[in-house]
């Protein structure tokens, strides 16, 4: 990976500015919105866990610094955070705070089209910013698919939870592993996901617009998953050439 001591923030400095943010944007919902304590607990307890992690991959990676792109993701990272703290407040107690929730979510997946123009365009592109990238998205379409889970019903837990099916799958037979072409149509039907969550979690629609959308990108998910379970399965066939 190609950094540059002008774009590059040191690991320790960083993973303490990373921290004090989500605390100030945990502290943001309090005083605005009156995220209770089981919201800010559960904030917290991400923003540990996120930073550990982070910390832990870098560490496997042989890197002690984030670069420009990978900057943008943690940014993403917190915001997602303050997501997950909303939608746990609201499960353990019935308080919600629709316009913030749905404005850190927007923010995240505006965000989500940022990091990899900034990795290209600064030569910074690396296994571990791609993946940590990857496991942001993830978990932003799982916490949201929590919340309009309430919403819609729980088969809307499909959409979150069907990436941690298939790595898990991936556990058991190990031809899931394989690598998958790149598809643009792929990558569209990924970031659909987030945006039709986002639009479900607002309520602005008519409850049976709501849950045609959600379910319309249900089905494009399945068929995509499906696709890719085929292609590997395909490629697992396929006689080696020697």
């Amino acid at each position: 990976m190609v950094t540059s001591t002008c774009t590059v923030v040191k690991g320790g400095p960083e993973q303490a500015a990373a921290a004090s943010a989500q605390l100030l944007i945990l502290a943001g919902l309090a005083a605005a919105f009156g995220l209770g304590p089981l919201g800010v607990l559960v904030g917290v307890v991400y923003a540990a866990g996120l930073l550990g992690l982070l910390s832990a991959a870098m560490h496997r990676a042989g890197r002690s610094v984030l670069g420009p792109a990978d900057i943008v993701t943690l940014a993403r990272a917190l915001l997602v955070g303050g997501v997950t703290a909303i939608v746990a407040e609201s499960l353990l107690t019935g308080w919600t705070a629709r316009a913030a929730l749905v404005a850190l979510a927007s923010v995240a997946l505006a965000l989500d089209a940022v990091d990899g123009k900034v990795a290209r365009r600064t030569g910074t592109v690396s296994p571990v910013g791609a993946r940590f990238d990857m496991e942001v998205d993830a978990f932003l379409v799982l916490v949201l698919s929590v919340h309009v889970a309430g919403i819609v019903g729980p088969w809307a837990l499909a959409i979150g939870g069907m990436r941690y099916a298939f790595v898990g799958a991936g556990r058991l037979l190990p031809w899931l592993r394989g690598p998958v072409p790149p598809s643009y149509v792929a990558k569209t039907v990924a970031a659909v996901q987030g945006v039709v969550l986002v639009v479900a979690a607002s309520q602005l629609l008519p409850d049976p617009v709501t849950v045609g959308l959600v379910a319309v990108a249900l089905a494009l998910l399945v068929w995509s998953f499906g696709r890719s379970v085929r292609l590997l399965w395909q490629a697992e066939r396929a006689p080696s050439v020697i």
